[in-house]
């Protein structure tokens, strides 16, 4: 199971979930998983998968998972147009919600969300409240906004993805990454670059590196403002013309820290995980490595018991070897079930002749090898 840490110890980690979702969803884009019932699970399986490393590799003692709300927000009374441009979430990973929402009960982690407000502003007012009690605090996004928050007791965490190792922004690594001395100067950055994504419009032709050049020069879009005279070019009459829209994009980008909502300890606790849920759960997700990773050695007891209700226990059991990629491929043909032949392509010609039969083909695979 999952290691309980010191009663004592004071190591909170905010998971941004909705970031965490898309960046699971599209890690698998390319090879999507997909469970015996045609689910795709590439969402949930990224998000239980990232949620099990910090569990495990940082035992934190604290935890919770914030999620945004279809409701509008206090940011669209100021813009109307705020985050219009974004796309429409993918259906595959609608469907997969419901079943985030089941992992965090299941885990017995808190899932945070109010009305008018995002996520980014429930972490950002948690944070600061859990650090003036004496917190370790940890973000857990890949969204850089929240490079704003970082403190000497607030670090952003940026989970590993394609085999790199987590990464962990404190205060020098915002303050190299943005070229700035303080990392609240990153609001003033992302005021006057904006933010395509969510549809703040900052000044337009000013990208990264002249708003980084700009900041860390002026210090401030209102510093900035207040000086455009001695600005030259374009660039004067950008800033000139643009200067309300550029405080309206940095308001936009700054993330709320009085959200009405209490940093309750007691609440955050980590707690052990219900092992019966997460069973049933991963049972008809089809995550059998990862029920081992949770489950350790109680796996092996219930993979004994009888279930007397049709038993997914016994479809998260059973023929587990077949099934340790997680993703229910048992009904995929193979050699043993599929007829065959070898042929030999040594020659120019022979190859073309492969490529054209290839061509003609909707699907193929390669296996290489090396030696």
């Amino acid at each position: 199971m999952i290691p309980l840490p010191d009663p004592e110890k004071k190591k909170l980690f905010l998971l941004d979930g909705m970031a965490l979702v898309y960046r699971a969803y599209f890690a698998f884009s390319k090879n999507p998983r997909v469970n015996s019932q045609g689910l795709n699970t590439s969402a949930s399986f990224g998000f239980t998968t990232t949620l099990l490393d910090l569990l495990q590799k940082e035992e934190p003692s604290h935890i919770a998972i914030a999620f945004d709300t279809p409701e509008p927000t206090v940011r669209h009374e100021e813009f109307e147009t705020y985050k219009a441009h974004r796309e429409a979430m993918p259906e595959d990973i609608a469907s997969a919600l419901p079943w985030i929402d089941k992992l965090a009960d299941a885990f017995r982690i808190p899932v945070l969300k109010m009305p008018g407000y995002e996520a980014d502003d429930i972490i950002g007012t948690l944070a600061k409240q859990a650090a003036n009690q004496g917190f370790e605090v940890f973000m857990v996004t890949p969204d850089k906004d929240f490079a704003q928050l970082v403190t000497d007791k607030v670090k952003m965490y940026k989970p590993a993805r394609f085999g790199n190792g987590a990464e962990i922004w404190g205060i020098p690594q915002v303050k190299e990454r943005f070229e700035i001395q303080d990392p609240l100067q990153v609001i003033d950055i992302l005021g006057l670059w904006g933010d395509q994504v969510d549809n703040i419009p900052g000044i337009p032709g000013v990208g990264e590196k002249t708003a980084k050049t700009l900041i860390g020069q002026y210090g401030s879009i209102e510093n900035l403002i207040q000086h455009a005279g001695e600005l030259k070019g374009k660039l004067k009459e950008k800033v000139t013309e643009y200067a309300d829209q550029a405080m309206l994009s940095k308001k936009l980008a700054t993330i709320i820290t009085d959200v009405p909502v209490t940093f309750d300890p007691e609440e955050l606790r980590l707690e052990q995980p219900d092992a019966d849920k997460i069973t049933n759960i991963f049972a008809v997700l089809e995550f059998r490595t990862l029920a081992k990773r949770v489950l350790g050695e109680e796996l092996q007891v219930m993979a004994r018991q009888t279930d007397n209700n049709g038993s997914a226990q016994t479809s998260l059991f059973d023929n587990d070897e077949a099934g340790s990629n997680d993703m229910g491929l048992t009904n995929l043909k193979t050699l043993e079930n599929t007829k065959h032949s070898y042929r030999l392509v040594s020659e120019p010609a022979d190859v073309k002749k492969l490529a054209d039969e290839l061509s003609a083909l909707d699907t193929f695979c390669f296996d290489t090898e090396t030696t």
